[in-house]
């Protein structure tokens, strides 16, 4: 499948200072298949390291962190020539040896000619706990995602509708092709971007083998949970992960601890929801009290929401049938808005911006607002359906000085009074 990440990659490999890369992401995001193939596209050999599916090479981190010696044992386990220019040198589930981690530092200050990305899938989980010594500024570290709807495209053979969606967001036009593109919407909320789903999708088309997939996928993450986590901090994990479905219902989706259950603090599930956003899972988005730049400094960290990784395992987590979000009918109208939402938090986040949500005396609400890169604060209001009102978005805009609003909605392109209307399908374009 292609990915954006590539790019990423490519520059990577260019630079001239260079540390090793780690790779972050939830399970079977496709970092192992992202690195695999970059090794094979990019480079004449690839070394490739499983700490989990190979612990007995750990060992050979055990005795010092030279990289010299490193190099020459890894070779000799593997039977591999290790060219420092010509070798791509995979460690994966890094997580499963804190000494190899370790190494990366004396790599990058004695060894940095060596090419060398590792990866985890419970690596942001891992670095959480003391007892890994993480080599601070020695590292360049990238998160990969879910693919986004513009890849999803590229996975089912539609290549020239991003650039044709990219044309008319561009221009604020209608766009000729809106019906297609919001079917294929849709369609990707139901199958989301977690790659195995969607090469069962194009193999089969067959939504029950979806559906087996993702079932299976959140069934990893369950073990992971049992498997990472004390037997107390399982039951707090599990007990916000299982909430979630009501968190999202809820038409206001402020975080609520009561919903995990009665009587239940934040200080008893801070390190649980801590574990879930580590793992890639979640992603919070924070309340701010004002909408002006920096945005960070009017967050506040006790107020958010909480949205999930993927909206193909969000369908199945909550049982929905895909031929429910296919049609949309009037009877999900009280849901496909917290759908929409979840799907627009994605996508941002996808693009390195860093949404919030902001409110005024119970009064109104925004869904996002975000900073883009010259500091302007932009105003985000999402909508599932064409029937659209900006009341907090016009309080919001006459309130502060923006440049510009953003309404997500279902209908198509257009700009009217300071405020762009761009479709559900297109928000991949909107960058920081």
């Amino acid at each position: 499948m292609q990915r954006k990440a590539m790019e990423y990659l490519l520059a990577w490999k260019k630079k001239r200072q260079r540390s090793p890369l780690l790779l972050y992401g939830a399970r079977q995001v496709g970092k192992t298949y992202l690195a695999l193939t970059f090794g094979r596209e990019q480079y004449g050999h690839t070394l490739y390291v499983n700490f989990e599916g190979t612990p007995e090479v750990a060992r050979i981190f055990e005795w010092d962190l030279n990289p010299a010696r490193i190099i020459r044992e890894l070779g000799a386990f593997f039977g591999q020539s290790i060219s420092p220019k010509d070798t791509l040198i995979i460690f994966d589930e890094i997580q499963n040896s804190e000494r190899a981690l370790t190494s990366l530092k004396y790599f990058q200050e004695e060894a940095p000619e060596y090419h060398i990305i590792a990866a985890g899938s419970l690596l942001g989980v891992a670095l959480n706990r003391t007892k890994y010594s993480f080599p601070v500024g020695k590292v360049e570290m990238y998160t990969l995602y879910p693919l986004d709807f513009e890849e999803f495209l590229w996975a089912i053979g539609e290549d020239q509708l991003p650039n044709l969606i990219r044309a008319a967001f561009e221009s604020n036009r209608p766009f000729s092709l809106h019906e297609k593109a919001m079917d294929l919407y849709r369609l990707y909320l139901a199958i989301g971007g977690m790659p195995q789903a969607i090469v069962e999708y194009i193999r089969t088309r067959d939504f029950n083998f979806v559906l087996n997939i993702q079932k299976s996928l959140e069934n990893a993450y369950i073990a992971d949970m049992a498997k990472y986590a004390s037997p107390q901090e399982t039951t707090r994990i599990m007990g916000v992960w299982n909430s979630l479905p009501a968190q999202l219902a809820k038409e206001n989706q402020k975080f609520q601890y009561k919903l995990i259950k009665s009587g239940a603090r934040a200080h008893q599930y801070a390190d649980a929801l801590a574990w879930l956003h580590a793992s890639g899972l979640i992603q919070p988005c924070y309340h701010v009290s004002e909408g002006k730049m920096p945005l960070s400094v009017y967050k506040s960290s006790d107020a958010f929401k909480i949205y999930l990784v993927d909206t193909g395992l969000l369908c199945a987590k909550f049982g929905i049938p895909s031929n429910i979000i296919l049609h949309m009918p009037h009877s999900f109208d009280g849901f496909k808005g917290a759908l929409a939402e979840n799907y627009i938090m994605q996508a941002l986040v996808v693009n390195g911006i860093t949404p919030y949500y902001w409110t005024s005396n119970n009064t109104a609400e925004l869904d996002f607002i975000f900073q883009d890169h010259e500091g302007n604060i932009i105003p985000l209001e999402a909508k599932a359906a064409t029937h659209v009102k900006a009341r907090s978005l016009k309080l919001f805009m006459g309130r502060y000085d923006v440049p510009y609003a953003i309404r997500v909605s279902a209908r198509n392109f257009g700009l009217e009074e300071n405020i762009k209307s761009i479709p559900l399908y297109a928000v991949f374009c909107i960058k920081p």
